[in-house]
């Protein structure tokens, strides 16, 4: 699995002028399922991702999770983080697991963290053309792959 985490004041998630998800102070993350990919691999991420220490305390250092400050998840599915450029221009996506394994891990993900933590999760639709809109804080963007 690849992740990008973005930490944002707000952001939310769109398909044709429908709001999917919405949240306040938080986390983006665009998570992309592979091929080899299993629900091992679906927890490890969710409870490093959740556990991330990119927020900051009162006295500015860089050291509270999402956790410690009760911030809020939208996580988006994003087949292209698996994009293969090394031949050519046009992406291969070869590496990207199938849809329906793909679609399930999504859900999997999701899951695991609305049972396992206390924050709102909020979520964009796997296979839909979403809009993304997001106010960065900082901004702070980590990549995590498992």
């Amino acid at each position: 699995m690849k992740a990008i985490i973005q930490r944002v004041n707000q952001a939310q998630v769109t398909t044709e002028e429908r709001t999917l998800g919405k949240i306040s102070k938080g986390m983006v993350v665009l998570l992309g399922v592979g091929q080899e990919d299993k629900q091992q691999t679906v927890e490890k991420l969710a409870e490093e991702i959740s556990n991330l220490r990119i927020f900051s305390s009162a006295d500015k250092n860089i050291d509270r999770s999402v956790r410690d400050i009760e911030g809020e998840i939208l996580i988006v599915p994003q087949f292209t983080l698996y994009a293969d450029t090394s031949k050519g221009n046009r992406p291969s996506f070869m590496k990207a697991a199938d849809p329906e394994k793909a679609k399930q891990l999504y859900l999997n993900f999701v899951d695991y963290l609305k049972d396992n933590s206390r924050l709102k999760i909020a979520t964009g639709e796997f296979g839909a053309m979403m809009d993304v809109s997001l106010v960065n804080d900082g901004p702070v963007t980590i990549i995590l792959e498992e």
